[in-house]
């Protein structure tokens, strides 16, 4: 019955981000604890709802039962309301039941991966499996001791979705820290996507063989609100929920992922190698295994680096992205562009009600208006890809040098 009304609706934009966390539930207890107190199920969606313009989401640690008590009593108080294509309903948002799990195939590294229940009954019955296997269930991101392929079969086998998480970072994840090659830890079959990261872009990731069958998503790993939708997905989809996005991961019955808004990688925390020793980063891959000002071999590789490694490994020289691949957008955040502050933001929200309309249908003159005419240029330059940027590593976010 569902699926044909949702058949029937015309598909249209949404934009998505699928990667965020929860700092605390409603009584303070900890789940993600890098994450800000105020990383409630709650304040997610209404942050998202209210000021992001972001329609659907993706809650990452929603198997901590802590978490699903919290979405039991916003369920029972009539603040949100079970959506008929799998979800959560805040408003005109619907947020994604998820969880992000870490696992160690034996002779292999460390990775994180994402998994997508479709209503919180599944979900639910997956905490009482994942309790089994898991040392402390109420936390995020919690060391899983199955191997890679049963996680993948179990998340399957309750009608989910799975996603190897911010493949390239160089701590816990697929290329970074774990393997050389998918297929060494996960059943390629039961991949439904691969999240790039922060750190990476399409281009950068069409040098591995292994991804050219999959489709891309570009989401924040927001740890504050500050940081949901600092990367995020367009999508066309009939309605905001979990069975319209297993149709545009397939891009089934007209839906599909149109585009990727990311950040440029060279502001990712972990782009270039980076020196622990004296904090510079690796100018070139020819740097090797030691700092080229200081010699020491105390380095975190950077994600550019390891992909051109891995690519040497595959004889792939140049990147292949097929024209039916979405587009990939560089997005600078607004809270990246020099002169928007809290205060010029909450004026542009005033003016323009989302940071989506900000960032994408807002005139620059308008903008002008509202934040200045220095500030509306860096957002017209952001959208043109027009701005100077310094690169980061190491755990430092690059930051924009001047417009264009």
């Amino acid at each position: 019955m569902s699926g044909q009304a949702a058949g029937a609706a015309e598909p249209k934009r949404v934009f998505a981000d699928l990667h965020l966390h929860i700092g605390r539930t409603e009584r303070g207890e900890s789940v993600k604890i890098s994450g800000s107190r105020d990383l409630t199920f709650r304040n997610i969606a209404h942050e998202a709802a209210v000021r992001k313009g972001i329609r659907l989401l993706g809650v990452i640690d929603c198997h901590s039962p802590g978490v699903q008590r919290d979405i039991e009593q916003l369920l029972q108080n009539g603040e949100m309301t079970e959506a008929d294509g799998g979800g959560i309903r805040y408003r005109d948002t619907v947020i994604l039941l998820g969880a992000e799990i870490e696992v160690r195939d034996a002779g292999f590294g460390t990775a994180h991966h994402l998994a997508y229940l479709p209503d919180l009954a599944a979900m639910r019955d997956f905490t009482q499996w994942l309790s089994k296997h898991m040392r402390n269930v109420q936390l995020s991101s919690q060391r899983l001791y199955v191997p890679s392929r049963e996680l993948q079969a179990e998340v399957k086998g309750r009608g989910g979705l799975f996603v190897p998480a911010h493949v390239f970072t160089p701590h816990k994840s697929l290329f970074g820290s774990c393997s050389d090659r998918l297929a060494d830890t996960l059943d390629p079959g039961m991949v439904d996507a691969v999240e790039l990261g922060l750190s990476a872009d399409s281009r950068m990731a069409g040098f591995i063989p292994d991804l050219d069958g999959y489709p891309y998503l570009t989401n924040s790993d927001a740890h504050s609100l500050a940081k949901i939708g600092r990367e995020y997905n367009e999508l066309k989809l009939a309605e905001p929920s979990f069975r319209e996005l297993a149709l545009a991961l397939r891009g089934a019955e007209g839906r599909e992922i149109t585009a990727n808004y990311g950040l440029n990688p060279v502001l990712g925390k972990y782009h270039r190698t980076y020196c622990l020793n004296c904090g510079s980063l690796a100018e070139a891959r020819e740097d090797g295994e030691r700092c080229a000002q200081c010699g020491s071999p105390k380095q975190v590789r950077g994600v550019l680096d390891r992909i051109m490694e891995l690519a040497e490994q595959a004889g792939r020289g140049t990147p292949v992205v097929p024209d039916d691949r979405p587009r990939y957008v560089y997005q600078v955040p607004l809270e990246f562009v020099p002169g928007i502050g809290r205060k010029t933001l909450d004026k542009l929200l005033e003016r323009f009600g989302t940071e989506m309309n900000i960032l994408h249908d807002a005139p620059e003159a308008d903008l002008a208006a509202t934040a200045g005419e220095p500030a509306a240029a860096m957002i017209a330059s952001a959208r043109l890809g027009a701005l100077r940027l310094q690169a980061g590593g190491g755990g430092k976010y690059g930051k924009v040098v001047q417009g264009g």
